[in-house]
């Protein structure tokens, strides 16, 4: 007994090692600028929430508040619905058709996001390739708006965010028995049925995992939002960094900070409730 409580002593201490450098550089990286943000945007230059009521008292920044939302669930959306059948396929292929497809899925994550940006803005400006071939299918006379519009920022971040839906789903498909499939097809299952009862129920953890993911780095994307989007189409990041870089005004972007973290944890255990994520997360 001794000898097992000795390992056991051993074994937690090698884990609060080994896990001390990962919490001092969250502390030091996430905590304790998110603590300063908030303790001045509640107590600078003296107790109080009028920052707070700012935010909700001007329609203007209800309006980012909203439209970062919004643009999160449709990039989430739109990446699901992209991810799913390019998952399945994955886990069907083999070989170099596999190996393929997972430099395709990765691709994006080797090139820096301000790349991937720059090659959007290229693509949709007006003397873009989209305007040129929209012309010569004579499907409009002349240059149509596609750069700084809602559309252009949620397409442009679900080109970037794909990635972070395929590989959750793509493991979750991967760890579900092909002899699942293969009984219930001899029982007469059509593969719509196998599909409904036996794939996509197997699947949810990787689902939920990778929209809440993808929601979540969407609330605080910056780089693709304010070159794509421009003032017209500003979300949260962008009006924090613009409130601390340009306005200097530390205590509002506390605020802002300080709200967008409530409604994302809100989010976040409605989604929890609704989806289940820790039963998927302990069943495994």
């Amino acid at each position: 007994m001794n000898a097992i409580t000795s390992a056991r002593h051993l074994s937690a201490t090698a884990t609060a090692a080994l896990l001390t450098p990962f919490l001092a550089l969250l502390a030091i990286a996430f905590l304790l600028p998110l603590g300063v943000l908030l303790y001045e945007s509640l107590f600078v230059p003296a107790p109080t929430v009028q920052h707070y009521a700012k935010v909700f008292d001007d329609p203007v920044y209800v309006r980012v508040l909203w439209r970062t939302l919004r643009i999160s669930a449709i990039v989430t959306v739109a990446t699901l619905v992209l991810a799913y059948p390019l998952a399945l396929v994955m886990t069907r292929s083999r070989g170099a058709v596999l190996a393929l497809l997972v430099a395709c899925v990765l691709l994006p994550l080797w090139t820096s996001v301000l790349v991937r940006t720059y090659a959007w803005t290229v693509i949709l400006q007006r003397n873009g390739i989209v305007n040129q071939l929209l012309q010569e299918l004579g499907w409009t006379s002349g240059p149509v708006r596609l750069l700084y519009t809602e559309g252009a920022v949620a397409l442009a971040m679900a080109h970037v965010l794909l990635p972070f839906m395929v590989l959750p789903i793509w493991a979750a498909l991967r760890n579900i028995p092909d002899d699942y499939a293969r009984a219930a097809a001899m029982l007469g299952a059509s593969p719509l049925r196998i599909f409904v009862e036996i794939v996509w129920p197997l699947s949810r953890p990787g689902v939920a995992s990778g929209c809440l993911m993808v929601f979540l780095l969407s609330m605080g994307f910056f780089v693709t939002p304010a070159l794509i989007g421009g003032p017209q189409q500003m979300m949260m990041a962008t009006l924090v960094s613009q409130q601390v870089r340009e306005l200097l005004n530390w205590p509002f972007a506390g605020a802002l900070v300080g709200c967008l973290l409530v409604v994302t944890l809100g989010l976040v255990l409605a989604f929890n409730r609704t989806l289940g994520l820790d039963r998927f997360v302990g069943s495994r």
